[in-house]
């Protein structure tokens, strides 16, 4: 039972491990480009598994930003894997031994979550762990291709290669703001702000990595106040 569960795991993931290697592939390039090496930045993916946290980390890393801001930054961005794992744990085996559980949540993501939440009936923890085969060999080989590349690419290849991240962010962002209006406030919000402390005096001494902090913290609190998810909708 345990191997029908890790093969169809391991089926399962394949697509998730393909779009990982895609967009690890740029934070590599990132990394690369602030100045980390092939295996610091391989080191990353291979221990967090968290895009937006990462993006947000090597932002403060390059900045040179304090253990503080890198640490509540990365709480604020990825609370949502705590829920994620509260949600999980209830859904997992009961028979199984209770160290399941610490191996499965290192390897939930918002991928790996959706396709373990998917499933009906109780979760066997080899099914979570067939899916990080999948999922984290692809995040961190991406990670290590895309630094390599960039440490080694030309100036103004790396400029110009740098231009498909901002697309993929505007990807990822445009067609959910179309489908929902508060998501699109929350993106003008987040703008807005983020140019305010670029712009305004004694805001732009302010560091990046607490810059991440208010912005999320104001818009996502803005946000939940002023369009509340209706309890059909979380359903």
């Amino acid at each position: 039972m345990n191997g029908e569960s890790f093969k169809k795991g391991l089926k399962d993931g394949i697509p998730i491990g393909l779009g990982y290697f895609a967009v690890s592939f740029a934070f590599g390039m990132m990394a690369a480009a602030g100045g980390l090496t092939v295996w610091q930045a391989g080191l990353i993916s291979l221990t967090n598994l968290t895009s937006a946290g990462q993006f947000a980390g090597l932002e403060i890393i390059v900045a040179g930003g304090s253990y503080w801001e890198m640490a509540l930054t990365q709480l604020i961005i990825n609370l949502r894997y705590c829920l994620m794992s509260f949600s999980l744990g209830q859904k997992l085996m009961r028979d199984k031994p209770w160290g399941h559980r610490f191996l499965v949540a290192f390897g939930i993501t918002d991928e790996i979550f959706g396709i373990s939440a998917s499933q009906s009936g109780r979760i066997n923890p080899f099914y979570n762990y067939g899916a990080m085969c999948m999922g984290i060999p692809g995040w961190t080989l991406g990670t290590v291709l895309g630094a390599f590349f960039g440490s080694i690419l030309p100036d103004y290849l790396m400029s110009a290669l740098s231009v498909a991240i901002y697309g993929m962010f505007i990807a990822i962002i445009v067609p959910a703001s179309r489908k929902s209006r508060p998501v699109f406030g929350v993106v003008l919000g987040a703008m807005f702000i983020s140019t305010m402390f670029k712009v305004v005096p004694l805001l732009n001494r302010v560091t990046s990595g607490f810059v991440i902090i208010i912005t999320t913290l104001l818009v996502a609190g803005i946000a939940a106040a002023a369009a509340p998810v209706k309890e059909e909708e979380g359903a």
